[in-house]
């Protein structure tokens, strides 16, 4: 039988799951290999040097740049507050003095009789990398990091906006075709990963960011909602640093596309739990899926790794991911050994999926991913 490997998105009810944790400069891991951690536990920790900023002395003091040493006190290495006098001309008979205050809190770096000008480093500014998602250390990187696994079910998106949290989840919608309506959300739903059903209404955002809500997940989101709510057109660059209140993760693709009731089912299975939740995508190289993970107790049955790659073969769930099928899930139903012909001219390899309508089309084999899931 034909078979092919293509990457695909998890939806798991059992696997284990690796993160890295890495600061963006080299500083101190705080843990070590066997420690359990939550996921606001601080695994490393480092101090981004502070902003240098520039006080013009001279012309402060109405004096030559050459002059400025001579009627400047502190020496390279001095902290400062801003506020404080830290130069003062001496006048004429002592009378009509000059006195400049330190227009930033921090250290002397430089005193310079070429421009005259004073340089001050604010200060460090520390830079802490949590772990995430609970669960424990099995790797630790000198200066720069840790790798936590944890146990979990897991649930990967085709697109999300908004950067990592933690919350609890509650299905919010009735069933895997209804929206998210405004009125489906509540005072009490502070803190919480609310889970919709075929999208997420315009409403429903401005809401769930009042309230307080951490995350909506849904099957789709309309592009012209997403602009509306972040301000802009996100484009096609890495997501997940925006600055929002709450993190967007769809699982279909844009508009309003029914979560596949196999993704639904599981959230309900999940809902009260404690998850992590993280929108940040990149569908380029090194591709970056926004996800929901909630840490399961070690002592249940038997769990699987996920795999980097699976199988494709005939009765493999797919999704696709490019026009004209864009978001649509079906089924493969042949996966033909010799190329065909696109209307571009290009040869490649494609299958045949049925779709839920019952239409069987073709499609290239690189315009569609695995729903893995165990």
């Amino acid at each position: 039988m034909a078979s092919a490997y293509t990457p695909g998105l998890t939806v798991s009810g059992d696997l284990f799951v690796r993160r890295l944790r890495r600061l963006p400069i080299k500083g101190d891991v705080l843990v070590k290999v066997g420690d359990h951690v939550e996921p606001d536990s601080v695994v490393a920790v480092a101090m981004l040097p502070g902003v240098l900023q520039t006080m013009k002395m001279a012309d402060k003091l109405g004096i030559e740049a050459r002059d400025v040493p001579s009627v400047f006190p502190l020496k390279p290495g001095a902290k400062v507050t801003k506020g404080d006098v830290i130069a003062e001309t001496k006048g004429l008979m002592g009378f009509f003095k000059t006195k400049v205050e330190a227009d930033f809190t921090g250290t002397i770096e430089s005193v310079s009789e070429v421009t005259g000008n004073v340089l001050i480093r604010e200060p460090s500014i520390p830079v802490e990398i949590n772990a995430y998602i609970k669960g424990r250390i099995v790797d630790v990187l000198p200066d720069e990091g840790a790798i936590v696994e944890t146990r979990a079910a897991m649930v990967q998106g085709i697109f999300g906006v908004g950067g990592e949290r933690v919350g609890t989840i509650r299905v919010a919608a009735n069933s895997p075709e209804s929206v998210l309506e405004a009125d489906h959300i509540h005072e009490s739903d502070r803190g919480k990963i609310l889970i919709g059903g075929a999208g997420m209404a315009l409403s429903a955002i401005k809401k769930a960011a009042s309230v307080g809500v951490i995350a909506l997940v849904a099957g789709g989101l309309r592009d012209e909602d997403l602009i509306n709510f972040l301000g802009y057109d996100i484009g096609v660059a890495i997501t997940g640093s925006e600055n929002i209140p709450l993190t967007l993760v769809v699982t279909e693709g844009f508009g309003y596309l029914n979560m596949a009731q196999r993704t639904f089912d599981l959230f309900r299975s999940l809902e009260g739990k404690e998850a992590s939740v993280n929108g940040a995508t990149q569908i380029r190289a090194g591709v970056i899926r926004p996800e929901v993970i909630v840490p399961l107790p070690l002592d249940q049955a038997e769990s699987v790794r996920a795999a980097d790659v699976f199988e494709l073969t005939v009765g493999t769930p797919i999704r696709m991911i490019r026009e004209p099928y864009f978001g649509e899930l079906g089924t493969v139903t042949g996966l033909p050994a010799t190329l065909q012909v696109l209307e571009s001219g290009t040869e490649v390899r494609v299958l045949t999926a049925k779709l839920p309508s019952g239409e069987e089309v073709t499609v290239p084999r690189a315009n569609v991913e695995i729903i893995a899931s165990n």
